[in-house]
C-alpha cells in the first residue's frame, strides 16, 4: 500500500469533510450530496479510511462521526497545517519498503522533488551510516528527505549537524523530552540511541546536485526486543524509544512536522552562511564535550578530550600531542 500527497485520492475528500466536522454526525446521504459521489462510494471510502487507522463511529439514524485520527504518517496528515515553505510539501508514503533512501535516490534528480520526503511504516533493508544495517520495525519514524541545496560541498558536512539540532529541538518542543546530540549523527536519550541520521550526496566538481537525508527515529518500539538483535553489532551502546519515556499520546506526525519546520529554518541559516550559529546550537546539547573520549576511525583509534566541533562539522579532540580534527568516525563515550 502506498500513497502520495499529490494523488487525487477520493477517500481524502471524505476524510477531510469528517475532519472539518469532527463533532458532528454526517449521514451517508449528506456526504453523497456534498461530495457528489454515490452512497456506495461513500461507504467504500469510509471502510478504507477505517483500515488506515482512523476511528469512525456509526449510529443508526444519525450517520457517521470521526472519533480519532490515525497514527500512520500518511501524506495528507503531514501536509495538513504544515508550517514550512517548501520542505515536506511533497510526500511519498509506503506501508513497507526496502529503504526510503533507495527510493529517494531514484527520484532525487528531478527538480520538482526538492523538499520531498519519503516515509515507510516499515523498512526491510534500512541502512545507516557506512552502509550499516538499520533495523526499522513498525512503530518508528523512518523517512528520507531530498534537498537541492544552494551551498557548495564545503558546507555539506554541516547537514548532519543542523539536522541533529533540528531533531533534538523538535523532540523537546513536541514531546517535552530532553535529548543529547552525539557526534556525528546520533540523538541520545538517557545515554542510549533514540535516533540516527545519514546523508547521501550526488556531487559534480564542487556543486551538489542533491542531498538525501535519511532519518530513523525510535518513536514507539519494543526496545528490549531490538536490543537483543543489535547487542553484538559494532559501536552498539543501547536503544531507547521516545514514547517509552513519555506518557503523553502525542502522535508521531506532530514530531515529524515540527522537525520539517526546524530543519527548514536551520537550512536557511546555512544558506546565509551562519555556520557559527549552527555549531553553537549543536554545542548546547552535545554529549561528551570536555570529557575524555575515543574515536574509532579508518586509521585507528584516537583518544583525548573532546573540544566540540569546528565550523565544518569536524570533531576536535585534544590529545597529548595536539588537537586532532576528525570528519568521519564513531565516538565512544564510555
Amino acid at each position: 500500500m502506498s500513497y502520495t500527497s499529490f494523488d487525487n485520492v477520493g477517500l481524502v475528500k471524505v476524510l477531510s469533510f469528517f475532519q472539518t466536522h469532527d463533532s458532528e454526525y454526517l449521514s451517508g446521504q449528506d456526504l453523497s450530496d456534498v461530495l457528489k459521489i454515490s452512497r456506495v462510494a461513500v461507504w467504500k471510502h469510509i471502510k478504507k479510511i477505517q483500515t488506515l487507522g482512523y476511528k469512525i463511529e456509526s449510529k443508526q439514524k444519525l450517520g457517521y462521526r470521526l472519533v480519532d485520527d490515525t497514527e500512520k504518517l500518511l501524506p495528507w496528515e503531514i501536509t495538513r497545517d504544515l508550517k514550512t515553505e517548501n520542505i515536506g510539501k511533497r510526500v511519498y508514503y509506503f506501508e513497507e519498503l526496502d529503504s526510503t533512501q533507495n527510493f529517494a535516490q531514484q527520484i532525487a534528480a528531478d527538480k520538482k522533488e526538492n523538499g520531498t520526503i519519503v516515509i515507510a511504516e516499515k523498512q526491510t533493508a534500512g541502512r545507516g551510516r557506512l552502509d550499516r544495517k538499520w533495523t526499522s520495525p513498525k512503530g518508528g519514524i523512518w523517512f528520507s528527505l531530498i534537498i537541492h541545496p544552494k551551498f557548495d560541498v564545503s558546507s555539506s558536512t554541516l547537514i548532519p549537524i543542523l539536522s541533529a539540532v533540528a531533531l533534538s529541538k523538535s523532540i523537546k518542543k513536541s514531546l517535552g523530552v530532553e535529548t543529547e546530540v552525539k557526534w556525528p549523527n546520533d540523538i541520545m536519550l538517557n545515554g542510549k540511541k533514540v535516533a540516527g541520521i545519514l546523508v547521501d550526496a550526488s556531487v559534480q566538481a564542487n556543486n551538489i546536485d542533491y542531498l538525501i537525508l535519511g532519518i530513523g527515529i525510535n518513536f514507539d518500539i519494543d526496545t528490549k526486543r531490538l536490543e537483543k538483535r543489535l547487542s553484538k553489532t559494532p559501536n552498539f551502546y543501547g536503544v531507547n524509544s521516545l514514547r517509552e519515556n513519555n506518557n503523553n499520546k502525542t502522535p508521531p506526525k506532530i514530531l515529524l512536522k515540527e522537525f520539517l519546520f526546524q530543519f527548514e529554518k536551520n537550512l536557511a541559516s546555512l544558506n546565509k552562511g551562519e555556520k557559527a550559529k549552527i555549531v553553537k546550537e549543536w554545542t548546547k546539547n552535545a554529549a561528551g564535550i570536555g570529557r575524555k573520549i575515543t574515536i574509532n576511525t579508518s586509521n585507528g583509534k584516537i583518544s583525548g578530550v573532546s573540544q566540540g566541533i569546528d565550523t565544518d562539522g569536524a570533531l576536535k579532540i585534544k590529545t597529548k600531542k595536539k588537537i586532532e580534527r576528525v570528519l568521519v568516525g564513531d565516538v565512544d563515550l564510555s
